[in-house]
């Protein structure tokens, strides 16, 4: 008893303010303590933050922002006893813009160029391949990750969910000789701006879902139950998504969809492109993938990827409750909604992986992506969405990592609404 009453008596409050180098508020930043990430917040459409947490004076806090460089702040800084007034004496944290380079810069090779260059384009894929092969692990390893997932309409924020998770990656025990991802989420904050809460909930509170799941609601209840976590899938996704090595060595033998597209200060950029047509063209998928890879070493450094997306759906496929809810977010109506079925969609998604180096080895550091899609629907309705994503590792594992157990990961995982005023 005594212990748990220092421990709340060395609870404090933390806030201050995110802008841009224009003074501008960032609204949805994250801001977090690097020990312990679930006691962080996201700043609100103003820019402003508070959290309460048990830290030293010296403890560091991260402020990060996908498109900006990540600043770490002592936690002493931002300390405060109050923040019932909003006023300059709060610490002002200024993120500075970085793109991020989603999509390399290609200068398209000339393709009759590329024909007589077959075989050195063989012999390079190989020298690459080799070195994958050389400097990633074949050990266990186990990542802790802070997943943050913005969904964007109209230039605006309306959610954002953020997952803190380990996950445990098993070389090559995945199908088809892919690596094995396992999923375990700590703790999910799901962020709203409060308008657009109150606003889906209104809707969903009435009759609409019981229309649309009639017959299936108590199946669909049962399923949830026993099954992984559905807002785990999102940042498992994520982190699967990229698989570099796998995607390198099932390609490099295609060496007529391969071309040099960009050579500068040391680096060589290899394209792959790749093209999938399903169901009878109901589903059309473009990839295109860019190796930068050290000119001298073949060391790829980092990795980018840009997929075009088109789905069309004949007969239109009716929305669950979660999805349904997204669409209240964006401002659909009852009467919309009850009509809706999704007929079509196109998608473009740009994903850039980080990498990092321990003990000689490369590991995982950051993915960033962003998405643009559009939804049609029946009825005529068609609706933009964005959406930007961002997964940092705040800790590596790489001794002694053991595989997760069932139990770990299909454990529902611990929720927050948090809204954003």
């Amino acid at each position: 008893m005594k212990s748990l009453l220092l421990i709340l008596a060395l609870v404090s409050t933390f806030a201050g303010r995110v802008l841009d180098q224009q003074g501008e508020p960032i609204p949805y930043a994250t801001v977090y303590p690097e020990i312990a990430p679930e006691w962080g917040t996201a700043t609100n459409n103003d820019g402003y933050f508070s959290f309460e947490a048990n830290l030293t004076k010296d403890s560091r806090i991260i402020v990060s922002y996908i498109g900006y460089e990540k600043v770490t702040v002592e936690s002493g800084k931002l300390r405060v006893e109050s923040v019932e007034t909003r006023d300059e004496s709060l610490q002002v944290i200024v993120l500075r813009e970085q793109p991020i380079a989603l999509q390399e810069t290609v200068v398209a090779a000339k393709a009759s160029k590329q024909k007589n260059k077959r075989k050195e384009m063989a012999a390079l894929l190989h020298a690459v391949y080799v070195k994958l092969e050389e400097e990633f692990p074949d050990n266990n390893a186990q990542y802790s990750v802070v997943s943050d997932v913005r969904m964007m309409n109209n230039n605006s924020t309306w959610g954002m969910e953020q997952m803190i998770a380990n996950i445990v990656v098993l070389p090559e025990r995945g199908a088809g000789g892919r690596d094995s991802v396992q999923f375990q989420g700590r703790y999910c904050k799901r962020f709203f701006d409060a308008r657009k809460r109150a606003q889906a909930d209104s809707i969903l509170a009435g009759e609409t879902i019981e229309r649309l799941e009639k017959g299936q609601k108590e199946k669909f209840i049962r399923r949830a139950a026993n099954a992984v976590d559905s807002g785990v899938v999102v940042h498992q996704a994520l982190f699967a998504m990229g698989h570099m090595r796998y995607d390198f060595e099932q390609a490099m033998t295609d060496t007529k969809h391969w071309i040099v597209s960009n050579e500068s200060e040391g680096e060589t950029v290899l394209t792959h492109t790749h093209t999938e047509s399903r169901y009878l063209g109901c589903f059309k998928m473009t990839f295109q993938r860019h190796y930068i890879v050290d000119s001298h070493t073949y060391a790829v450094r980092r990795f980018s990827e840009h997929a075009e997306v088109k789905v069309t759906i004949p007969f239109g496929y009716k929305l669950n409750e979660d999805q349904l809810q997204m669409l209240n977010l964006l401002n659909m109506d009852d009467k919309s909604i009850e009509k809706f079925r999704l007929r079509k969609m196109n998608g473009v998604v740009d994903l850039n992986t980080i990498y990092q180096r321990v003990d000689g080895k490369v590991y995982l550091l950051e993915k960033n992506m962003i998405a643009d899609a559009d939804i049609l629907g029946t009825q005529k309705a068609e609706i933009p969405l964005h959406v930007k994503a961002t997964q940092r590792v705040t800790g590596l594992e790489t001794k002694d990592v053991q595989p997760l157990k069932k139990s770990q990961i299909t454990r529902r995982v611990k929720r927050e609404i948090v809204e954003i005023y």
